[in-house]
Parts: structure tokens; C-alpha cells; sequence
């Protein structure tokens, strides 16, 4: 496993995951604008997307979650780092402002997930952000679900990166 996720404060984050997606990017922004970025990513596609895992949720079964009226549009301001809060639909376990910042989904039969994004100081002047999704199975569909949509949560999480690194901080 990616050495970054071997310290202490993400093991129980970590420990006993089925699977663990590690992806990295270099950007010019701060930890909360990073996260603030990721999460107003919405174009087009992953709202069809999202629709589109309604009907895959229904025919498993799953928990449905309440769907936002709107979809945010984050400062960098608006993320919390108190553990217990909420970020959108993800909840805030623990964080370092300067360091890291780790969610989770909210309970679910099928899985649970924890969502962490990592800041480190690069070679450049840019920051490294290594952004990690743990999954753990709950249950017999929680496999399926997550094979099902796994290619699309690379691309997803990628494509959310990518627009969080264009905020950049002065």
C-alpha cells in the first residue's frame, strides 16, 4: 500500500478495507479549497450518472439517501473539520487542517466507505494531494454494487481532482 496511508491516524480508517483506491495530483490550493472543489464538481455527466445509479440502488435494494435539493457549490470556507459534521452527504471523522482530512459515507446495509484527501508539500511549489476511497463490505450486494460502479468511481473521483486542482489559493 501507497507509504503516505501507512500512518498511524489513517490506520483505523484503513484496517480491514476489501479495497482501497489511491489516486495522487499536484495543484496550487489549500486543503479546504482542494476538498471544496471536489465536492462541487457536478457537470452533466455525473448527474446522469448519479440518475443512473438510482435504478442499480432500487434493483439491489440499498438504502436510498436523501437527494439534496441543489447541488452545492462550495467555498473553500464551507468544509468543515469537525468530526461529526457534515460535507455534503459525507460526514467528517477526523482532520488536520493542515494535513488531512477524512469522511465517511452514511451508514449503508450494503458498505461502508471513508473518503480521505491527504496534503503534503511536493518538489514544486504545488501541493500533493493523495486522495483515498476504503471500502468495506457489509454485506452480499455490497461487492456487487461496488464492481458494478468501480469503473466509474475512477473516473469520478479523476475527473473530480482534476477540477480541484484548478482552484487555486493565492
Amino acid at each position: 500500500m501507497d507509504a503516505i496511508l501507512d500512518r498511524n491516524e489513517l490506520a483505523p480508517f484503513l484496517k480491514d478495507a476489501d479495497h482501497v483506491d489511491i489516486k495522487k495530483i499536484d495543484a496550487h490550493t489549500s486543503l479546504r479549497a482542494f476538498i471544496a472543489g471536489m465536492l462541487s464538481y457536478y457537470p452533466w455527466w455525473i448527474v446522469t450518472l448519479y440518475r443512473l445509479r438510482e435504478l442499480l440502488v432500487g434493483l439491489l435494494g440499498l438504502v436510498r439517501h436523501d437527494k439534496p435539493e441543489t447541488l452545492p457549490c462550495l467555498a473553500a470556507e464551507d468544509i468543515s473539520f469537525t468530526p461529526g459534521e457534515r460535507a455534503t452527504f459525507f460526514i467528517v471523522r477526523q482532520a488536520d487542517e493542515e494535513n488531512y482530512w477524512i469522511s465517511e459515507t452514511p451508514p449503508d446495509r450494503h458498505l461502508s466507505a471513508y473518503f480521505g484527501v491527504i496534503m503534503e508539500k511536493s518538489d514544486s511549489a504545488a501541493r500533493r494531494f493523495t486522495v483515498f476511497t476504503a471500502i468495506r463490505y457489509l454485506h452480499w450486494t455490497g461487492p456487487v454494487y461496488f464492481n458494478l460502479i468501480r469503473p466509474f468511481h475512477h473516473l469520478v473521483v479523476w475527473r473530480m481532482m482534476k477540477a480541484a486542482s484548478k482552484n487555486p489559493v493565492a
